[in-house]
């Protein structure tokens, strides 16, 4: 698989952003750009998790409906939800309709919310590796660290759940703790 594609705007992007706009939207604006706070981080969590066994690119277009019937990912919100709001959920063919991750995210929320004001920002962003070589290939690009282990580790520990390994290291990569941009893509630099 080549590493790089030439866009229709001339510019050379990621390869696995295809011809699909809205994913290279996401690889412009949003992929590997450092994301902090505890709202967004757990958005992400969330997110992440819901895409374990999908592809992203169905998370992306599912996003905006997650982001209204989850209430804009409040922690606080979310912690709140009851079986009523889990039948909603479960009901809502706009978004992932699985019960385990549904009730994941309500519990991960509980979590967060038991935590000090920017606790889970600091967890998360503690395994952030120290910037290493840009990778000039996808071959070159993990799919599970050290650092994403020892993170799932960690917030498994605390009895967060869909935060595995793979899963953590995707969230290090779209909340910009690690920069997999290959050698060559115009967000290099």
């Amino acid at each position: 698989m080549t590493s790089l594609i030439t866009g229709s705007d001339g510019l050379e992007r990621c390869a696995w952003v295809g011809a699909d706009a809205e994913y290279q939207r996401y690889h412009d604006e949003e992929w590997g750009v450092p994301l902090h706070g505890d709202r967004a981080l757990f958005e992400k969590m969330a997110l992440e998790g819901f895409q374990a066994g999908l592809s992203w690119i169905t998370i992306l277009r599912k996003r905006p409906r997650f982001r209204e019937v989850f209430v804009g990912f409040e922690p606080e919100t979310v912690a709140d939800f009851d079986d009523d709001d889990v039948e909603r959920l479960m009901a809502d063919a706009g978004i992932i309709r699985n019960r385990a991750k549904i009730l994941a995210t309500i519990g991960n929320a509980r979590l967060v919310v038991g935590m000090a004001e920017g606790e889970l920002d600091e967890l998360m962003w503690s395994f952030a590796p120290v910037p290493g070589i840009r990778p000039r290939s996808f071959d070159d690009v993990p799919a599970v660290t050290d650092e994403s282990t020892a993170m799932s580790k960690s917030l498994r520990k605390r009895g967060f759940r869909f935060v595995g390994p793979t899963t953590m290291y995707a969230l290090m990569q779209s909340s910009g703790m690690v920069d997999d941009h290959v050698e060559g893509c115009w967000r290099v630099g």
